[in-house]
């Protein structure tokens, strides 16, 4: 819980502590905290132990902190009964997002392919249009795209 507390921060509490309750009354403030903890930890300790009895036996392997959303999906994610592992080692994310940037760059992924800088278009067109063109395309002769504006329907709006 306090992992990162380093011992300049402790020194400073504990200056802290002398100036605000004096010495005097400082080992009693301690063991005030020290007890209202130590009651605490038991209460915490007598419910676990009551919800784990109410569980019943089917339960009794049951942690609370697996009921932490982090500890609980990485316990899942670890499991190795769904497969997950396979999959995983089987993704190689660098590959994956070459492929990406090459698409959107409209660049043949596949450097044995003669590794041309050639658009998507023309190997969608040679190869069975596995790929979609995602470069601008040029305005049409005889259209400007400045002063056009799409047809305005005052029933659909």
């Amino acid at each position: 819980m306090f992992n990162d507390i380093g011992a300049l921060e402790i020194v400073a509490l504990v200056v802290l502590a002398v100036l605000i309750f004096g010495p005097d009354k400082l080992p009693k403030v301690i063991q005030d905290i020290s007890r209202t903890i130590r009651k605490i930890r038991e209460f915490s300790d007598s419910a676990k132990a009551d919800i784990r009895e109410e569980l019943g036996p089917e339960f009794k392997d049951f942690e609370f902190d697996d009921l932490n959303p982090k500890k609980f999906i990485r316990k899942q994610l670890d499991n190795d009964e769904l497969g997950l592992k396979e999959i995983r080692n089987g993704f190689d994310l660098k590959k994956e997002m070459n492929e990406v940037a090459d698409a959107v760059h409209g660049r043949d992924s596949d450097s044995s392919e003669g590794g041309s800088d050639a658009p998507a278009a023309s190997s969608a067109a040679s190869g069975g249009g596995a790929r979609v063109d995602m470069q601008k395309k040029p305005a049409e002769a005889g259209k400007t795209d400045s002063g056009d504006r799409p047809p305005f329907d005052a029933d659909a709006t």
